[in-house]
């Protein structure tokens, strides 16, 4: 009697061992676990070797000034207030840009990836703007808006809405048939099919395009805030160019790059959240 009643777990056992032996080849073939605080390793070293180079003297201080040197330039700005006062103006320029670029990138995204008379209006005259270099615009948005904050703000929106929009359109439009079929299957009206299909599966390209906006806005605000700007941190790097103050051009690169780093592991930290289902099938 024990043995009819083991003889038929032996396959699920054996399937249970292969299981685990692809876990195992997977987890050997694969990337491996995550670091903790892996994203900070390529910037410590970094600075780890720009200090060593410029304390052993084989980086030119004119060239670049060791890491001290601009923590204490940092200091100094801060404290003169001048610095507070470029990096409020630029989080402000930077936050109006891209929330505007990503309303338009979002709408333009729906509209052509859920409906094909959409995509017939909307995707060619995208890929037309996508083609022209974006500060090629410049100019033209000058005359337009005068030498303000609205072109400045127009601009960041047009570099943000694009990959918004590429990314969000290609996942909205590459949903898998299948699951469409499921949908007519189970009876679902247009809504509930958006709801619960079209969203869930473009979120990830979403996400992707989300990133790659975030970094175009800081790309482009640097450009932007040293033309006819009068403050800023790209107007601060302008002006300490004119006076071959390298120290400075460096507090504010280093602050263009803790604010893009920051927003990119936000974005990521959202991301994980709103998609771990994924992680859940995945286990």
């Amino acid at each position: 009697m024990a043995i009819a009643l083991s003889t038929p777990t032996l396959p699920a056992l054996r399937r249970s061992k292969a299981l685990t032996v692809d876990r195992r080849a997977a987890r050997r073939l694969g990337p491996g676990r995550r670091i903790p605080g892996s994203r900070l390793v390529g910037p410590i070293a970094v600075v780890a070797i720009w200090s060593l180079a410029s304390a052993s003297g084989a980086l030119d201080p004119r060239i670049l000034p060791g890491p001290w040197a601009v923590l204490e330039t940092a200091g100094h700005l801060w404290a003169s207030g001048t610095l507070a006062t470029d990096i409020q103006t630029s989080l402000w320029r930077a936050a109006q840009g891209f929330t505007l670029g990503l309303v338009i990138g979002v709408s333009l995204a729906l509209i052509a990836g859920l409906s094909r008379w959409g995509e017939a209006f909307i995707d060619g005259t995208v890929q037309i703007n996508r083609s022209i270099p974006t500060l090629g615009l410049i100019p033209l948005f000058i005359l337009w808006l005068g030498i303000g904050e609205s072109f400045k703000v127009a601009v960041i929106a047009i570099v943000v809405y694009i990959p918004i929009y590429l990314n969000l359109q290609a996942a909205l439009t590459g949903i898998d048939a299948r699951f469409v079929e499921l949908a007519e299957v189970l009876g679902q009206n247009r809504l509930q099919f958006i709801r619960h299909v079209v969203i869930p599966g473009a979120l990830p390209g979403f996400f992707v395009g989300l990133r790659l906006a975030v970094t175009g806005s800081w790309l482009g605000l640097v450009v932007l805030e040293q033309i006819n700007a009068t403050n800023g941190l790209g107007y601060m790097m302008f002006q300490a160019q004119n006076y071959g103050r390298t120290d400075i051009i460096a507090v504010g690169l280093l602050i263009y790059g803790t604010f893009g780093f920051l927003s990119d592991n936000a974005i990521r930290l959202v991301e994980r959240r709103a998609l771990s289902w994924r992680r859940a099938l995945s286990s």
